[in-house]
């Protein structure tokens, strides 16, 4: 990577920006270096498009419009970002890996932001949420177990990040909101889970899904207990 002290490269801890030339004029193109400032709605926008271009990877993580990016007159301006995409997928990685969660994780919300501490017992929420994640984790268990099998089933299982994102909405929707438990109001705040930096999102969702393995097993509900007598 060229020197920051090149007029066309900026660094800093977190962001690397560099401005090039379009068929329009000049564009700033700025992405992130480091997944602490990369959202989990960018992160699930990368893993929903197996076929992802090296244009639309840089799109997403730059938040530019793909057609201003397919107007930039040299290409190799745009490559010289891979390095950090190919460091992002490694850090992704390590972090599926880590299993370090966040004591308080912070909500920014208009009138101002929202911190919440991390309850680690799921079933502390509204019976309805807890119902609710169940399903998500149980579908997505059974999934992988139809998919890949059972053997090695918690070394092998990586959840989707929408299933993820969809936990996480019923998890925190009471507590942020401050309102009754409802599931459709509950899945719309998937689009604030979306804003969270994957970096705390993550651990949270995957710490469910790791310590709740048994809940894809089916449930009897109390009237099929019952219909046998």
């Amino acid at each position: 990577m060229k020197s920051p002290n090149n007029n066309r490269w900026n660094q800093n801890i977190d962001m690397i920006e560099k401005k090039v030339k379009t068929t329009t004029g000049k564009l700033l193109v700025k992405i992130p270096s480091s997944l602490n400032e990369i959202t989990i709605g960018q992160m699930m926008e990368l893993q929903e498009k197996p076929s992802l271009t090296d244009l639309e990877a840089i799109s997403i993580l730059a938040g530019i419009p793909l057609a201003q990016l397919q107007n930039v007159n040299r290409i190799d301006d745009l490559m010289a970002f891979g390095d950090v995409v190919l460091s992002l997928s490694q850090q992704i990685i390590n972090l599926y890996n880590s299993d370090t969660l966040p004591s308080k994780i912070t909500f920014p919300q208009h009138g101002g932001d929202v911190s919440i501490a991390v309850i680690k017992n799921l079933s502390v929420e509204p019976a309805g949420a807890f119902m609710a994640a169940r399903e998500i984790i149980a579908g997505e268990i059974s999934q992988h177990i139809a998919d890949y099998g059972e053997d090695d089933l918690m070394e092998s299982f990586n959840p989707s990040l929408k299933a993820c994102c969809q936990v996480l909405a019923h998890y925190f929707y009471c507590r942020v909101t401050g309102g009754q438990y409802d599931e459709y109001n509950a899945e719309e705040f998937c689009n604030e889970i979306k804003k969270l930096r994957v970096t705390e999102a993550l651990p949270i969702a995957k710490h469910f899904f790791t310590c709740y393995p048994s809940l894809y097993k089916p449930k009897i509900s109390f009237w099929h207990r019952f219909l046998p007598f």
